[in-house]
């Protein structure tokens, strides 16, 4: 398949669901993503009532984008054969899920800390470390962080025989962040630091009652003591998942950086923490349910659409980084 052929502003969309593979409307999300995460219910409970802040509407383009997005996700999901889209774009290159639940790594790492959601303090230490090192291999080969000094200084110690690479998506986590501290690498700042650290966070969100991401950072980082925002974001998306009783995607969340020229275009005078949690008031059809109820986008959703969306429109104008979506063995 040749990049750009048929690409262009008019006609992105105009080749959607053209394959004979069947348009699916409504379906259940399966069962082992039921049993996996513990936050659904609060997915299909929230109260879609438009706001008066909602002056603007999303744009077409966007709403097409997400819903072939979902649809790529249940022709795989269903076992249809690829190409999953027509749409050149998305057929050529990689993008996140519009729930980052569905993302591989994100089910990697929720499967491997299953045993654990009932010792939160080892859980979110292991969560933190997973989204840290990024990368499923290294942490299978390494095994999972304990409380335990003595079994993390032997976790160290193979750290340092691992070849590399032994990271993934190094900019979730600047090294620079670290490297005036006790713990100046990575390896000793995961082995160390962290274990020292995490019980009183851990402490802290067991005493929320459903806190917003964007507030839940307020409170982490001056206990934890390096501004790493963009990780914690990570890892608290990754706690509402499992313990929706402590937080809410719901609400206020923190816009990062890559999703402000999409939200921009749905309203560019709203602030953008605020505007996301805006958009999940609206009553959007995903097309998925849970028990037979729709699952709705959350704020952090809307949030997430904003980066991939920006992705999107920048490969279309033959702009940004270029990874080639390869169907996984």
């Amino acid at each position: 398949m040749k990049e750009g052929i048929g690409v262009g502003p008019d006609n992105i969309f105009q080749a959607h669901y053209s394959f004979p593979i069947g348009k699916i409307k409504n379906m259940e999300i399966p069962s082992s993503l039921k049993r996996l995460y513990r936050h659904w219910n609060f997915h299909t409970k929230h109260n879609t009532t438009p706001r008066k802040e909602m002056g603007q509407k999303i744009p077409d383009n966007i709403k097409q984008f997400i819903r072939e997005r979902i649809a790529i996700w249940k022709r795989k999901t269903v076992g249809k054969q690829p190409p999953y889209t027509t749409d050149l774009i998305l057929a050529r290159y990689r993008f996140c899920n519009i729930f980052r639940e569905f993302d591989r790594q994100t089910i990697t790492f929720h499967t491997l800390l299953n045993p654990y959601r009932n010792n939160f303090p080892l859980w979110l230490l292991n969560m933190f470390y997973c989204r840290m090192v990024a990368r499923p291999e290294t942490i299978q080969t390494l095994s999972l962080l304990s409380f335990d000094s003595i079994k993390n200084k032997q976790l160290l110690n193979r750290f340092a025989k691992l070849p590399r690479p032994r990271f993934g998506n190094a900019y979730v986590f600047p090294v620079s962040a670290i490297q005036k501290s006790k713990t100046p690498t990575r390896e000793l700042f995961i082995t160390k630091y962290l274990p020292t650290v995490i019980p009183a966070i851990a402490k802290e969100i067991q005493s929320w009652k459903r806190k917003s991401v964007y507030d839940g950072l307020q409170t982490i980082l001056p206990i934890f003591g390096f501004n790493l925002s963009f990780l914690w974001t990570e890892v608290l998306i990754d706690t509402a998942y499992q313990f929706p009783e402590y937080i809410n995607l719901f609400a206020q969340f923190p816009a990062g950086p890559g999703s402000l020229p999409t939200l921009r275009k749905i309203n560019p005078g709203r602030n953008p923490s605020l505007l996301v949690d805006d958009l999940a008031s609206l009553p959007f059809k995903t097309g998925l349910t849970y028990r037979g109820k729709p699952i709705q986008l959350s704020a952090e959703n809307w949030e997430g659409i904003g980066c991939e969306y920006r992705k999107y429109t920048n490969l279309k104008q033959g702009r940004g980084r270029r990874r080639i979506y390869r169907t996984p063995i």
